[in-house]
């Protein structure tokens, strides 16, 4: 049996805790929650199953998990009907629609925020990642690198989000409460044939917000991080309070101290629960991959979903919570 002096000596060597538990356990990973064998993608609420689609087209092909997690999230973009993301996204109090998104995989990150009348910042984003040497381009100047590299200036604003906003106007009370009724962001996670990760995170952020407000989706580490080695996770939710907690990138890191997905995930809200003021008007939501296509979620409150497809099963999973 190793010691714990020996263990504490490999730990000053610089591995990882991960590496201790593959050591200690005789296997990668230790599982006792959902996991899929083979490539998988997970995405966040209802609006998941349609995204989950789309990527699964990309995946059932031996395609890659970039392409899967670009194209599922364009597919939540592209729908008008959908009011938190892309194409007829809520507006800001000024009355204009912009949008924010982040994409990352084994080969880099890239993002877009505060763009306006693009529909897929998700793509956007992907050619930041690819064509430049910066992680985030934002307002006129990512525009413009998007009209630059072919994409069409477009009209955001549909009839009926119009009509919901002046409505909006009669007494334009803000109430940053998202849950059910506001879903506020589409974050993918995928797995491919390789076992290669990808993840996607696209908003039109928190209806009513201030003109300029930038939300957690496009940022790095905050609504997406991805670690090809151990994991990746996103977050939905209120996006200061994401952004706070550093949120996906911490539950990541968990994993790769050992956590399960799922606890990962808790373990990060319960610090959330801990350090917000109005956790009672807060919601947030954490959904987490490991590398061994193991997965799981958690929330602030009831009522986060998400969304699972691999080639046993296509599910919508309600994720646990801490309060009712």
């Amino acid at each position: 049996m190793m010691k714990r002096r020996d263990l504490i000596k490999i730990a000053s060597l610089g591995i990882p805790a991960l590496g201790l538990s593959q050591t200690l356990l005789g296997k990668a990973f230790s599982t006792s929650g959902r996991k899929a064998d083979g490539p998988i993608v997970i995405s966040t609420w209802n609006h998941g199953m349609m995204a989950n689609e789309e990527a699964w087209k990309v995946l059932s092909k031996k395609g890659n998990a970039l392409d899967a997690a670009e194209k599922g999230v364009i597919v939540v973009e592209n729908d008008p009907t959908n009011q938190t993301v892309g194409i007829g996204g809520f507006p800001d109090r000024e009355g204009i629609v912009t949008l924010d998104a982040c994409i990352m995989s084994k080969d880099g990150c890239g993002a877009v925020a505060f763009l306006q009348d693009i529909k897929n910042p998700i793509a956007v984003a992907r050619k930041v990642m690819e064509e430049t040497p910066h992680v985030m381009l934002v307002g006129a100047g990512a525009k413009k690198f998007a009209l630059t590299h072919g994409f069409k200036e477009e009209n955001l604003l549909t009839e009926q989000t119009k009509k919901d906003y002046l409505n909006w106007l009669k007494t334009s009370e803000y109430k940053p409460i998202i849950n059910i009724e506001n879903h506020d962001t589409i974050g993918l996670l995928a797995m491919d044939h390789n076992g290669d990760l990808s993840g996607a995170c696209t908003t039109s952020g928190a209806a009513w917000k201030m003109h300029g407000r930038v939300g957690d989706s496009p940022i790095i580490g905050a609504g997406l991080f991805v670690d090809n080695e151990i994991g990746a996770a996103c977050a939905t939710g209120l996006g200061e309070t994401v952004i706070r907690a550093a949120g996906s990138a911490m539950v990541v890191e968990l994993m790769r101290h050992g956590r399960e997905p799922e606890a990962a995930c808790k373990e990060v809200v319960e610090r959330i629960v801990k350090n917000e003021k109005d956790i009672a008007n807060t919601q947030v939501g954490f959904l987490a991959l490991r590398k061994d296509g193991s997965y799981g979620a958690y929330s602030v409150h009831k009522g986060f979903n998400y969304a699972v497809k691999t080639i046993k099963m296509s599910e919508l999973i309600d994720s646990p919570f801490i309060k009712s």
